[in-house]
């Protein structure tokens, strides 16, 4: 994902200040010598984003959050955000498709939540060298499905194998039909593309902002 930020960079009229990845210092954000940078992109690991989050809030920039697996610790990010004045957009998933998917399950979600005879269930397939499972998509997709009202119980599962960039299908199952809806990624480009998007909406804001933020405005 870091080289594809850095390769679409410039058709956003962005210019990378300066890359952190494994092979950097623990405190390469903070001590590194940037320049001037507006917003930061991390798709780190789900261990390294709160330490990336307190080196950028110390130096006041910005940042879009593209890993998932670490929201345990959003309620302290937030609060580290606000006493450092930055802003914050941080998404499981930076795909418009993706974002206007979860408007379509929320809308679905509300109407078969009255009808207690249909079952609802996710299944998502990544790539395996992928971390978390569930994806954090497929957590966002059953919060929004949970907020539109459905309180029944909602099957997760998942398949890590070969290369896959990301399928996620949601479905609801009743007892002579199925109603399903897929998303699936061709290319993931389609992250750094949100994210750059993303970044450029960002500067210049403070507090804490999702993707629907930057849809609706």
């Amino acid at each position: 994902m870091g080289t594809l930020v850095e390769q679409l960079a410039p058709s956003y009229d962005c210019e990378v200040a300066g890359v952190v990845d494994e092979h950097s210092s623990a405190r390469a954000i903070e001590e590194g010598d940037f320049g001037p940078v507006d917003v930061a992109i991390d798709f780190s690991l789900p261990d390294a984003v709160a330490s990336n989050f307190r080196q950028l809030a110390a130096r006041r920039i910005s940042v879009v959050i593209g890993t998932t697996g670490w929201q345990a610790r959003e309620a302290d990010l937030k609060a580290l955000a606000a006493k450092s004045g930055i802003g914050v957009m941080a998404s499981a998933n930076f795909s418009l498709g993706v974002q206007i998917f979860q408007l379509a399950i929320e809308a679905a979600a509300g109407k078969f939540a009255s009808h207690a005879q249909y079952g609802a269930w996710i299944h998502e397939t990544h790539h395996a060298a992928k971390k978390d499972a569930p994806s954090g998509t497929a957590i966002m997709l059953k919060s929004a499905m949970e907020r539109a009202g459905y309180g029944r119980t909602i099957d997760m599962s998942s398949t890590r194998a070969g290369s896959a960039p990301g399928v996620h299908t949601v479905g609801f199952d009743g007892p002579a039909e199925v109603v399903t809806f897929t998303h699936e990624v061709r290319d993931r480009a389609v992250f750094a593309h949100g994210a750059l998007a993303a970044a450029k909406w960002l500067h210049g804001r403070c507090g804490w902002f999702t993707m629907k933020d930057m849809l609706q405005n």
